[in-house]
């Protein structure tokens, strides 16, 4: 094995550091890897210049940084939470789609979805427990940047409850309830019912609420419905859709929401519209996603 060559990590002032580190993460074969800490040296050490970080200051960021890992359970992720408020994760995902306007948008996937979720078929209804709330009937196709129909994609919904709750935070709720897959028929359509989902605040328990609370900002997440859609021979879509009249619209405190993600709630009156069957007042919400070529993969669970 080629002896590494020494170079000197002797520091002679604060200038010198970024140096000495990046000389020291030379030798990291992976090119990829190597840019991005590259970059992340590069503009942590310009953070530590422009804001002049005191000893104490430090120190709490970094307890700071050691309270959110200790806030993790199986059923929370105060790690994807704190990307969530501080804009990363949809930053990610609109960088990711800006060159793509031919395909839906992504959105962060959230620190709520759920592997295994069950199956149902076209129609079905994902309530599974007592779950008080205006019925919802969802219909969608899925297509590729052609406009057809892309048959047999894999369709993942969850929600929160109308008060604003996911199942695995309620006791009231049976397990997976409003959550569930469908595979598209020939037409790439799928269609499930459902209830009309809540608003809701993120948690607040941990170090991120603290820090919500220290910027003055409200944790409000406006009602909407994830999707996860896979398909073989297309890029995987992470995305979600927004009810049109949800109150934190123009507030998300994830700032999750870009316009083509507003969908349109439609209220309808009992024995009318495209399901009269219906005994009450119920809401429809149709959408399409459509998927770009690539290499469909599913995303890896934030709990289990």
């Amino acid at each position: 094995m080629a002896r590494l060559e020494q170079r000197s990590s002797i520091v002679t002032d604060a200038a010198s550091i970024t140096g000495i580190v990046h000389a020291a993460m030379e030798n990291t074969e992976n090119p990829r890897l190597k840019e991005i800490l590259n970059a992340l040296v590069k503009h942590a050490h310009a953070f530590l210049h422009e804001v002049k970080l005191t000893d104490d200051e430090f120190e709490q960021g970094l307890d700071f940084i050691r309270q959110v890992g200790l806030t993790c359970t199986d059923s929370h992720n105060e790690v994807v939470l704190l990307a969530d408020v501080l804009g990363l994760s949809t930053l990610v995902k609109v960088l990711n789609n800006s060159a793509h306007e031919e395909r839906t948008g992504g959105a962060l996937l959230g620190p709520f979805y759920r592997a295994g979720s069950p199956h149902y078929e076209n129609g079905d209804c994902i309530v599974q427990s007592t779950t008080s709330g205006s019925p919802l009937f969802v219909s969608g196709q899925v297509l590729d940047t052609n406009r057809e129909p892309i048959r047999n994609a894999r369709v993942d919904v969850w929600q929160a409850s109308p008060v604003g709750l996911y199942e695995n935070q309620d006791p009231q709720q049976s397990e997976m309830n409003l959550r569930g897959h469908f595979f598209t028929d020939a037409r790439g359509a799928f269609d499930f019912r459902s209830v009309r989902p809540a608003g809701y605040p993120v948690p607040t328990h941990g170090p991120v609420g603290d820090l919500l609370r220290l910027q003055q900002r409200h944790p409000y997440r406006p009602a909407h419905l994830h999707f996860v859609v896979v398909a073989e021979g297309y890029s995987t879509l992470i995305s979600q859709i927004f009810a049109d009249d949800a109150e934190y619209l123009e507030s998300d405190v994830v700032f999750g929401v870009t316009r083509d993600l507003v969908g349109k709630f439609e209220r309808r009156e009992a024995g009318s519209g495209p399901h009269p069957a219906a005994q009450e007042p119920y809401y429809t919400l149709e959408c399409s996603f459509v998927l770009g070529e690539g290499v469909s993969t599913y995303p890896t669970p934030p709990i289990k």
